[in-house]
């Protein structure tokens, strides 16, 4: 129990520091960030045994001790670390500061702010040009509400993939666990994609992408619609969309934030988008409600954020007070 109220200390430091200092450019124009070193040294395996001369069966398992081996070394850094700062004065609080750098409320909600702010500052063609820095879709394509719900679907998945799967993880396994869980989804990012080089190869990423955020999919559309009343929704409206829509995604966890985002707002969310020359034919989810989102739209998703920020680490303090 002792072990474990320390790392809740550490969940909800990391969080409150996050919130407050978030990602500062001159730290890490100076330092490699975290996440860029795992990305390096995935891009190394991809080119070492990612190879077109292989069977696809040989990429599959070449693919899954790829993952094995990032996994591990991943773990062991965090534990290493984890040890380290322990032996030392303020130990939890550094540990919650190295924490705090795998977590991404601020900068998400800086990255989103960006879209709604560029529609101000420049029209719908600035307003293309920021989402374009957090969806993969081809923003030329979008008109100004396809650019809002691109803006507000990644706002709702990224809470779960940025916020509260990290999250759940430093609180279950603390820092060799969160260490992990930020491996596994830089790999999926990577090379979790059903292209020709990585249908087999990344197989493995995107397979345990999917196992690894199961419950934090759901913990993050749960929050979301408990704060539904912030942005002008119902509890009752956000968790029945979720509870009916969110197995119509393409994803089986992008669902769960999204559609509870969906309800929570009054919009129509997801639905048929262009990546690149593929068009993804996904239903609408809340496909009953408005489909022409407006630049006011993203603020109040905004809104959901912070409140569900907010509560998420209200109930990480709870739970440190009762353990």
């Amino acid at each position: 129990m002792l072990i474990w109220s320390d790392t809740l200390f550490v969940v909800v430091t990391a969080l409150a520091l996050d919130a407050l200092i978030g990602d500062p450019d001159w730290l890490w124009r100076r330092l490699p960030h975290p996440v860029a070193l795992i990305g390096s040294f995935i891009g190394l395996l991809d080119h070492m045994f990612n190879l077109e001369t292989w069977s696809a069966a040989q990429r599959k398992f070449a693919g899954a001790s790829v993952v094995a081996l990032l996994v591990a070394i991943s773990a062991l850094s965090g534990l290493l670390i984890d040890m380290a700062l322990r032996q030392i004065a303020f130990g939890n609080l550094l540990v919650a500061l190295v924490a705090s750098t795998l977590i991404a409320q601020r900068s998400l909600y800086q990255h989103v702010a960006r879209v709604r702010s560029a529609f101000t500052d420049g029209g719908l063609a600035e307003a293309r040009r920021a989402v374009s820095m957090i969806v993969g879709r081809d923003p030329d394509q979008l008109d100004e509400p396809g650019v809002c719900r691109a803006a507000i679907e990644s706002c709702a998945e990224n809470f779960s993939d940025g916020v509260v799967a990290p999250v759940f993880w430093l609180a279950l396994l603390g820092l060799p666990g969160l260490f992990a869980y930020k491996a596994i989804n830089t790999a999926d990012s990577m090379i979790g994609h059903r292209s020709a080089r990585y249908l087999s190869f990344g197989w493995a990423a995107a397979r345990l992408d999917d196992l690894v955020n199961l419950i934090p999919a759901r913990l993050s559309g749960l929050l979301v619609a408990m704060v539904a009343p912030i942005a002008g929704g119902t509890i009752g409206t956000a968790f029945r969309v979720m509870w009916r829509d969110a197995a119509k995604h393409r994803s089986p966890n992008a669902g769960w934030p999204e559609s509870a985002t969906a309800g929570a707002l009054g919009l129509a969310l997801a639905g048929p988008r262009r990546y690149g020359d593929r068009i993804v034919g996904d239903p609408f989810l809340n496909a009953e409600a408005r489909k022409d989102a407006v630049p006011a739209d993203i603020g109040r998703s905004l809104d959901l954020l912070v409140a569900a920020c907010l509560l998420e680490a209200a109930a990480y303090a709870a739970l440190a007070l009762v353990v």
